[in-house]
């Protein structure tokens, strides 16, 4: 990269505003759907739209130039789901599809793992090799203190795995849980780097089974309910609100396997201020189309008279 856009000016070139490149780049990827719901509804005017439209530039490369290989995933299964839902793909398929993959996985997770140690590929200034350093479990230190995290998460679940840890604890707590040989350069015993590195793992750790359950609930729920809002509702603009607002989240919390940030308010506000979207489209904007559906339409009573009630029957007279 030139003129400074490097991978390690990526890494600071945010503060004081956040303190991390892939807390910078989650809020990134979550706010990119809703300014494309902006840029396509046509109910704004030119100006707002082409505003809109220079901002979604920005965020794109503000993206880019982040390096966080996270935010570009997540974006990535953003568009996914998009397209999904955008050709009406059934969820038996999908979860048939998960289902599939999941198995193919267990049954050759052995060579997976061999080929995933013979990639050898660390972060980098190059877009195409850090890309290919995702997969690395071999040597990049970031995804390899990532994985440290995971394990000590779950050791610590395996303790105490139906109260947990107790919530906020996890990063104080999870160094004795480390073990040497899956230590970095970058893992620390102060509690002062980051947390779990997981929306759900974390909540697993500090909150046992029913931490896990209810992050997992929540999300679900929300993204049920968004998708049930645009299905029902005839009126444009809120289909459209919905449908980035359900991609919004999917990018977020995609993201979320691999990095957690609602702990902090850079990441919880518009995080649980995409659920109150959610909430208000539904009680609002479903009610409406619920009453609709109630109201039955009736008719005028027909002035003339019934024919088969009228002729007269000769044999009853």
């Amino acid at each position: 990269m030139h003129y400074g856009f490097t991978e390690k000016a990526g890494n600071w070139v945010m503060r004081p505003f956040y303190n991390d490149h892939t807390a910078y780049g989650a809020i990134l990827a979550l706010f990119i759907p809703l300014v494309v719901g902006f840029v396509f509804t046509k109910r704004h005017s030119f100006s707002v739209r082409m505003t809109s439209f220079v901002a979604l530039l920005f965020l794109l490369l503000g993206l880019f130039l982040s390096f966080s290989r996270a935010a570009w995933i997540s974006v990535a299964v953003g568009i996914l789901v998009y397209i999904i839902i955008l050709l009406k793909i059934k969820f038996k398929y999908i979860f048939g599809f998960f289902f599939i993959l999941l198995t193919l996985f267990f049954s050759f997770q052995h060579k997976i793992v061999e080929v995933l140690e013979r990639n050898r590929q660390d972060s980098s200034t190059d877009f195409i090799e850090h890309v290919q350093s995702i997969y690395n479990i071999s040597s990049d230190a970031s995804n390899l203190e990532r994985i440290n995290r995971w394990q000590a998460g779950i050791r610590m679940f395996q303790d105490r795995p139906w109260m947990g840890w107790g919530p906020g604890t996890y990063q104080f707590l999870y160094a004795p849980f480390q073990r040497s040989k899956e230590k970095t350069i970058i893992s620390t015993n102060l509690g002062d780097m980051g947390n779990a590195h997981s929306e759900y793992i974390g909540p697993l750790a500090e909150q046992g089974l029913p931490g896990l359950l209810t992050i997992s609930f929540v999300v679900i729920i929300g993204v049920y309910t968004a998708l049930k809002v645009r299905k029902r509702s005839n009126n444009p603009e809120v289909r459209m609100i919905s449908l980035v607002v359900i991609i919004s989240l999917v990018t977020y919390f995609t993201h979320g396997f691999l990095n957690n940030f609602l702990d902090t308010d850079k990441a919880s506000v518009p995080v649980w201020g995409l659920f109150a979207i959610i909430l208000a489209l539904d009680i609002y904007h479903c009610k409406e189309v619920a009453s609709a559906e109630v109201i039955p339409s009736v008719s005028p009573p027909s002035l003339a008279p019934d024919s088969e009630e009228s002729s007269t029957d000769p044999e009853a007279v």
